[in-house]
């Protein structure tokens, strides 16, 4: 159970410039933990946002426990509040309003302790020419590999 992830955001690191990463605890139901271990989670839409000195997970999805019943169970899409030192708030929040920088969640994880886990990144919207741009080195490291495996 260890280090198993849960879901992760593939599509981060094609849409942003990833700085630095943090990893974040997560404030959750029970019934949401329960769906977590059932290993459902989607974080493909979501991002950090500031509010207030917190900073809060939005548009994640994690869907209803089926076991949990209508009343005991939780809202799919809730904002849930991220867990970090206060010392990272102050850095994030600072990154957001003065550099203009994302918070996107990366990756959902078992910790060792078997806690819900969230990394986090600050991030750098790209623009068009910059995926067109990564897109073309990758495809020239392709090649070089394929033209290095044929000559030898």
């Amino acid at each position: 159970m260890a280090g198993k992830v849960i879901a992760e955001n593939r599509r981060a690191r094609f849409d942003y410039f990833l700085d630095e990463t943090f990893e974040a605890g997560l404030a959750l139901t029970g019934s949401e933990v329960k769906s977590l271990r059932n290993g459902k989670a989607n974080i493909a839409e979501s991002y950090a946002a500031v509010e207030g000195d917190q900073i809060v997970l939005v548009n994640a999805d994690i869907p209803p426990y089926t076991q949990a019943g209508p009343y005991f169970n939780h809202e799919p899409r809730r904002p849930r509040k991220l867990l970090l030192k206060r010392k990272e708030i102050g850095k994030l929040i600072g990154a957001v309003q003065r550099e203009g920088r994302t918070l996107i969640p990366t990756k959902l994880y078992w910790s060792d302790k078997g806690l819900a886990k969230l990394e986090i990144a600050l991030a750098k919207g790209k623009k068009a020419h910059d995926k067109r741009e990564v897109a073309a080195e990758r495809d020239w490291q392709r090649d070089k590999a394929r033209l290095m495996r044929e000559k030898g």
